[in-house]
């Protein structure tokens, strides 16, 4: 059995530090890089290419709503041929540093809201998937497990990899629980560590209110920002080893 096991980073910005880059670095297989647009900047993103590429990580793309600002955890509405665009450019941008540190690109994952916004919106998970088809059809698309974009990366060509997080609660329905409600956010390492391995070995995981929710499991998801990161990323990887489930890039085996 085998998973990849990624985190969201090089999410700092000029002078201010986000995250614990160096250190998650080491336990994941699979980076997801930000372009410049939520968070991130040319340094920041070459810096994190480069330590990707000493710790035998493979990078992609990790775009986002243009909201410094707000994270890009704030909504907006976008036509499909600003979404389509939006993405190619952001990809573009981080693809000039791999090429110039001498690796490929293997993903792109959306990031924050508009993660979450093309699981509700079909148009626009059609537009984002057309912009990372017009750059490279071979990268693979990063999505909510069981999501509907998923079925559309597939019928357009685009390998899907169903993403779960290891740090997050889940609603009935399989979506996240938005940040703003109370336990949306999983911060107990050993707990987190235990819901990975209900995960990927038994295909599912209770939602908030005590439901069982389905999922299918190709890629796993460490927030670089958790106050604990670093302790969440060590133990999950070891706990996933101990079950005989190998940690390695998604391209391995999708």
């Amino acid at each position: 059995m085998k998973v990849d096991l990624n985190s969201d980073l090089g999410e700092s910005f000029g002078r201010y530090k986000l995250g614990l880059d160096e250190e998650v670095m080491k336990y994941i297989s699979s980076a997801n890089v930000a372009t410049g647009w939520h968070a991130g900047d040319p340094l920041v993103m070459r810096k994190t290419v480069r330590l990707a590429k000493e710790n035998g990580v493979a990078v992609g793309a990790h775009p986002g709503y243009p909201d410094l600002l707000g994270f890009g955890r704030r909504y907006m509405k976008l036509s499909s041929e600003e979404a389509r665009n939006y993405i190619l450019y952001q990809i573009g941008a981080l693809y000039a540093f791999a090429k110039a540190e001498g690796l490929e690109l293997q993903h792109v994952k959306p990031h924050g809201a508009l993660y979450n916004a093309l699981v509700k919106e079909e148009e626009l998970a059609r537009a984002i998937i057309e912009g990372i088809a017009d750059f490279n059809k071979r990268l693979i698309f990063v999505t909510l497990s069981g999501s509907r974009p998923a079925d559309i990366a597939e019928e357009m060509g685009v390998k899907a990899a169903h993403e779960v997080f290891a740090d997050r609660a889940y609603n009935p329905d399989g979506t996240l629980v938005p940040r703003s409600k109370p336990g949306a956010v999983i911060e107990d390492k050993e707990e987190i560590a235990e819901r990975v391995i209900s995960m990927v070995k038994d295909g599912g995981v209770k939602a908030i209110n005590g439901e069982w929710v389905e999922l299918k499991v190709d890629t796993i998801c460490v927030h670089g920002d958790n106050p604990k990161a670093v302790e969440i990323a060590s133990m999950v990887r070891k706990a996933l080893e101990e079950e005989g489930v190998k940690v390695v890039p998604m391209r391995k085996f999708l």
